[in-house]
């Protein structure tokens, strides 16, 4: 009988496997046909010091970072054929990439996986915001008003980098990529306008606008979770916080991020049903709790004493803490930076603070005098405000595009690398009356206008822009440095020389010689990876050369600042302007014509084929840096107070409309001490129940600022304010503010701390 049942049974087990496999296959084909590639995202913290480190971007020696306005982040996508080549993109919220960064994180590279990330596929990429740590680029001129190398700036970036595209590697899953285009119109302006119009008529008749409006998109799919990130390119500077802010920042492009990946999440969460104490009101003890009992229930929590935690405390307190989130891919979003060259994000336009009037149209002065003349963001005469609005609207139109991307990238992943010496690059050029001549880079030289900086930071002294002529007083400084030569000056003209720092070589290079040009191909996504600012015309010449060169239909995205830093490009007719970017374009009127040659040899050898040399290699000037930024010696608090204590509390019973602003100050200690990297120094927590505090916000949410000070420039003892702008997102309910830090003695040991406020009511 037992017999009979298995001959009967044993067809029936044959049919019910051959459907399941006609089922798998079925669902295998469409797997292979949904994902033609692997994706992988990752992000990691790269805040750095939050403390007496001179901010990289105005080169004002006075701008010291004094706490957090948002966190700073390296956000990296991988891009992978199944068995073949993969392209890696990290974008920093930093000023620029840097090449000893660079050299450093690709070793890191090496050490971990061997050959499989190289120069050749990496491209690490800034988003140029002025208000993070400096202090870590390797030449002369980049790191004097840091006072030299900054140790830990550089170790933050290398360390966040390398993590960050461990993350992304680790999330390589089957895949597809799409891209979607869009204009902003309110979100950047030329700086420069007179030089624009220095360009051909017939040139600028092509063009709606004298900057780029159009945002292109990417949108990331992981077959198995679903959108896993999206990554953008939109020119427009990091400069709605001005040359005065001492509160590190993303910027506009960093709020952006915070801003878009914060609403995917809630759409995420609203989808699954999973509670989001941020946004979800039902966990406040019952909305429909009356004033009064919430004043009860405020008064029975006094602020907590400083006291001893460890250094992870502040990391599994953080809201976005990954410990919270490893179930799946974490959601990451990168808005990336392009032809910024001339493009400012303070669109109400230059003003002279001492009228109120226009500046001159020409030099941006007034009066001749550059420092007066400062461009106005939209929510002037608050640049935080000016940051939120420039951010939402980068953010918005990402998310339009991320909503609605259809086109599916396809075909092979493809990259070229080279490193080149711009400062003797043979270049041909097209002739007047025909055929063609030879002419040359130079080594890299910044001129006078340079030193006038622009409407979105103005310089000092009597420098204007648009100055060929240069200064007699001025040249006798400039000489006592070094004095260029007849053919260096030549090279340079209409530039009157006013740093001679491709030939400045003490105590070391002031400024880079040897570049690396770099093209990443997705399908038919190429991404022109550049060591500069482009304007925006620079930028366009730059993108049709190389569109020109594919036979397929491409979208050419320019990925500024990218690799390595050499300021400015300008095109030749932009250059003999001398505005601010043509006297900060390094090597000389024929920088552009220099990069649009060998991009089209990359991308020639991209169509047919063909390898391409490495070219020189670029100096590492780690063992040769200068620092001169002294150490935290000490911390210290007055007799009976503990670290961590509250200075200025909370008012007993206090009650705060959505709207307002809470103000709490921490007896604290140099932020140096420990980073708080992946953790918080400031948080705010909402009671749950009667007796929990859950994490709502902290100083990665642009409502939160921590401010760091000292009562005088010696002390050793230090404030820590927290300033809660309470969003009108807020839920009613009870709330108390905490701080979290870290104290170093005389021994130099390290301890770390928390202390939290009287609880109060939001209604």
């Amino acid at each position: 009988m037992e017999f009979f049942h298995a001959v009967i049974q044993r067809p029936r087990v044959t049919a019910w496997f051959w459907l399941l496999f006609i089922v798998f296959v079925n669902n295998a084909e469409k797997t292979i046909a949904a994902s033609n590639y692997m994706v992988g995202l990752g992000s990691y913290d790269i805040t750095g010091p939050a403390a007496d480190v001179n901010m990289m971007g105005y080169a004002n020696s006075g701008q010291t970072a004094s706490g957090v306005h948002i966190r700073l982040r390296a956000r990296t996508f991988i891009v992978a054929e199944p068995q073949g080549n993969r392209v890696v993109f990290v974008n920093l919220d930093a000023c620029m990439a840097e090449q000893l960064v660079t050299i450093k994180v690709l070793e890191r590279l090496k050490a971990r996986y061997g050959d499989l990330y190289t120069e050749k596929n990496v491209a690490i990429s800034g988003i140029h915001t002025h208000a993070g740590p400096g202090g870590y680029l390797q030449y002369v001129v980049y790191i004097v008003t840091s006072l030299g190398f900054v140790r830990q700036s550089f170790d933050a970036l290398v360390d966040g980098i390398e993590q960050s595209i461990i993350r992304a590697h680790e999330n390589l899953h089957p895949g597809s990529v799409y891209v979607n285009k869009g204009e902003i119109l309110d979100a950047g302006v030329n700086r420069s306008p007179s030089a624009y119009l220095n360009n051909p008529a017939a040139e600028r008749a092509k063009y709606k606008y004298d900057v780029d409006k159009e945002m292109t998109l990417l949108k990331f799919v992981d077959d198995q979770w679903g959108p896993v990130g999206s990554f953008n390119w939109f020119a427009t500077h990091g400069t709605s916080m001005s040359r005065t802010n001492e509160l590190i920042s993303g910027d506009n492009k960093g709020t952006a991020a915070r801003l878009m990946e914060d609403w995917f999440n809630q759409k995420k969460d609203a989808r699954t049903a999973n509670e989001n104490p941020r946004r979800v009101s039902n966990i406040v003890q019952g909305a429909q709790v009356n004033h009064h009992e919430l004043l009860e229930l405020a008064a029975s929590f006094e602020s907590v004493s400083g006291k001893p935690v460890t250094k992870y405390l502040s990391i599994s307190r953080r809201v976005r803490s990954s410990l919270r989130t490893a179930e799946r891919p974490s959601f990451v979003s990168a808005f990336c930076q392009s032809n910024c060259g001339d493009v400012s994000p303070n669109v109400l336009g230059a003003f002279c603070t001492d009228t109120g009037l226009p500046c001159d149209f020409n030099h941006s002065a007034c009066g001749g005098k550059n420092e007066l003349c400062y461009g106005r963001g939209p929510g002037y005469p608050d640049e935080f405000e000016s940051t939120r609005i420039i951010g939402e609207r980068q953010f918005k139109k990402a998310s339009d595009l991320f909503t609605s991307a259809s086109e599916k990238l396809n075909g092979k992943i493809e990259f070229r690398h080279t490193y080149l010496d711009f400062s003797q690059l043979e270049v041909t050029i097209p002739k007047q009356g025909g055929g063609s001549e030879t002419v040359k880079t130079c080594p890299a030289a910044m001129g006078f206008a340079f030193a006038a900086g622009t409407t979105d930071g103005p310089g000092a002294f009597d420098f204007t822009q648009g100055d060929t002529s240069g200064n007699p007083f001025w040249k006798l400084v400039r000489n006592v440095l070094r004095t260029p030569s007849k053919e260096q000056k030549d090279c340079q003209q209409p530039k009157p020389i006013l740093l001679d720092t491709g030939e400045m070589k003490l105590p070391y290079d002031w400024a880079p010689s040897i570049l690396p040009v770099q093209i990443l191909k997705i399908g038919q996504m190429v991404i022109l990876s550049v060591p500069g600012e482009f304007t925006t015309m620079a930028g366009r010449r730059l993108r049709d050369a190389v569109s020109s060169v594919f036979k397929e239909k491409v979208h050419v995205v320019i990925a500024g600042l990218t690799n390595t830093y050499s300021q400015y490009v300008t095109t030749f007719e932009e250059y003999e302007m001398q505005r601010y970017e043509g006297a900060s374009t390094l090597y000389g009127p024929h920088t552009l014509s220099a990069y649009i040659q060998e991009f089209k040899k990359l991308a020639t050898a991209i169509v047919s084929g063909k390898t391409v040399e490495a070219g020189p290699q670029p100096p590492d000037l780690l063992n040769k840096q200068i620092s001169l930024l002294p150490g935290v010696v000490v911390d210290s608090t007055p007799l009976g107070v503990k670290f961590g204590d509250v200075k200025t509390d909370v008012p007993k019973n206090s009650t705060f409309k959505k709207g307002e602003t809470v103000t709490v100050v921490f007896w604290s200690a140099c932020p140096r001490n420990d980073l708080m990297t992946e953790g918080t120094f400031a948080l705010v927590e909402l009671l749950q129940g009667q007796d929990t505090w859950v994490p709502i916000y902290d100083d990665d949410d642009i409502c939160l600022r921590f401010k760091w000070s000292r009562p005088s420039k010696l002390s050793a003892q230090s404030h820590a304010t927290l300033e809660w702008r309470i969003p009108q997102s807020a839920a009613p309910g009870v709330y108390r503010m905490s701080h979290f830090g870290a104290s170093k003695n005389l021994f130099g040991s390290i301890s770390h701390f928390t202390g939290s406020s009287n609880a109060f009511v939001v209604k």
